[in-house]
């Protein structure tokens, strides 16, 4: 009960505090750039048009390019924030990277809606070996050897060209440290991984939560579905197992832990050093206070109000 009250306390302290502290600032007027990850896109666009709203001063400009861009954007001085998908390794923290988590998402293996056994995967689900074999090891070519029954079909991987956190954290759940270590089809960006295995009935890929679901009926994208996690390899999806069916339970059960780190993982906004500009400071500050509102109808989710409150003693 003592832990509980003192959860409380700190979640009134950062997210009514803390923002009331940011309304009262005056934020400059000025431009912010950004560019990274397609697993912080969705968000970071609803953040600047929301915070544009409140301050029509500052404009903001957001491109997609996958992790990797976004962490060499950052570095080089060339955007004021990176969006990055993974952990910030300790060669980019030399080279300058300062990063910030903003919110939380994960990876979901995409399967097509007319794939001949989606009963049987649907049901019984994959193993993370069986993922370990499709990606790492190749040691299965039908789908008949990843799930058994009598349809011999070819099984398609897919699997992303870009640098990406997304592939990079697909991996670790996979046991490895990097995306190169991931085999199949590479195929540039979250929307073009989701369209091939649109268009391929034996194909099998992995999105990030925001291009798997659609964000306005929050089922899964037309063609799609994700392919269940059988986390006790016990053969089956047991109803504890049954998170997918739409975007608001798969973000609880990460939320609350029922879905596997990774490939549940925090998302970053990376600055080279504290940020200097003093609009991007202001956006920054207001993400991880007012912006924290719009993290749940965006598809994502929420901070521990701990981690909001280092990300802001860290940029004071």
């Amino acid at each position: 009960m003592k832990k509980l009250l003192s959860a409380f306390v700190l979640a009134a302290f950062v997210l009514s505090g803390a923002v009331a502290g940011t309304a009262q600032t005056k934020v400059p007027e000025g431009r912010v750039s950004i560019s990274g990850a397609w697993a912080l896109y969705p968000m970071v666009v609803k953040w600047a048009e929301e915070f544009q709203k409140a301050y029509p001063q500052v404009k903001i400009d957001v491109q997609a390019g996958g992790a990797g861009k976004g962490i060499a954007d950052a570095i080089a001085g060339m955007v004021d924030f990176g969006m990055v998908s993974r952990d910030v390794n300790p060669a980019e923290i030399e080279k300058g990277a300062f990063p910030i988590p903003v919110t939380k998402d994960a990876v979901v293996p995409m399967i097509n809606v007319k794939n001949p056994c989606l009963s049987d995967i649907l049901s019984k689900g994959l193993t993370q070996k069986a993922f370990t074999d499709i990606w790492i090891n190749e040691t299965v070519e039908t789908w008949q050897a990843v799930v058994g029954g009598k349809i011999p079909a070819p099984l398609h991987v897919y699997t992303r060209s870009d640098a990406c956190g997304a592939a990079e954290t697909w991996a670790a759940f996979l046991g490895k440290k990097r995306q190169e270590d991931l085999n199949g089809t590479a195929v540039y960006g979250d929307p073009g991984l989701a369209e091939a295995v649109q268009r391929d009935p034996l194909g099998i890929g992995f999105n990030n939560v925001n291009f798997a679901y659609d964000p306005k009926s929050l089922v899964p994208v037309a063609g799609l579905t994700v392919a269940p996690i059988d986390l006790d390899g016990n053969g089956k999806i047991d109803p504890s197992e049954q998170f997918y069916k739409t975007r608001d339970e798969l973000t609880k059960a990460i939320a609350e832990g029922r879905y596997p780190s990774p490939p549940a993982r925090d998302l970053y906004m990376v600055s080279k050093g504290v940020p200097s500009n003093p609009a991007a400071a202001a956006f920054l500050r207001w993400i991880l206070t007012d912006g924290q509102k719009f993290v749940p109808e965006t598809g994502y989710i929420q901070l521990s109000p701990e981690k909001i409150k280092a990300g802001l003693e860290k940029l004071k």
